[in-house]
């Protein structure tokens, strides 16, 4: 098989490479049958993933969340750490508003998030 091309066949070589990773191991040979197998039919998966169920870009706010859980930080202490109102954090996680872009380089800079992710480039 030169390309998945099918709904079916992408289900099938799942189902194929879950019986395939209970036999091959970081100990299994290179040249082994199903390592090979492993190798090539999950590069023709990753293939037709990334033509029909790509991996969207990450918003601001899923960033942002995941930034406050990693900090274990609540909404106030966010609102503290960048200069703003709870009320204002709100409408950020809400996607009712914005940030500014003065807010936006504090969110780079005290967050560490890359500025590319908060200017949507």
């Amino acid at each position: 098989m030169a390309k998945i091309n099918t709904e079916i066949q992408y289900k099938g070589a799942c189902e194929r490479l879950e019986e395939l990773l209970k036999v091959v191991g970081n100990e299994t040979p290179t040249d082994n049958k199903d390592y090979i197998e492993l190798d090539l039919l999950s590069d023709l998966v990753a293939d037709y993933e990334e033509e029909y169920h790509p991996i969207e870009a990450p918003t601001l706010v899923d960033v942002i969340k995941l930034r406050m859980y990693e900090m274990k930080l609540n909404q106030v202490k966010l609102s503290e750490i960048l200069g703003v109102s709870t009320s204002r954090i709100s409408e950020y996680l809400s996607g009712k508003s914005e940030p500014t872009l003065k807010v936006a380089r504090e969110i780079s800079k005290k967050l560490n998030i890359d500025a590319k992710i908060i200017l949507g480039v």
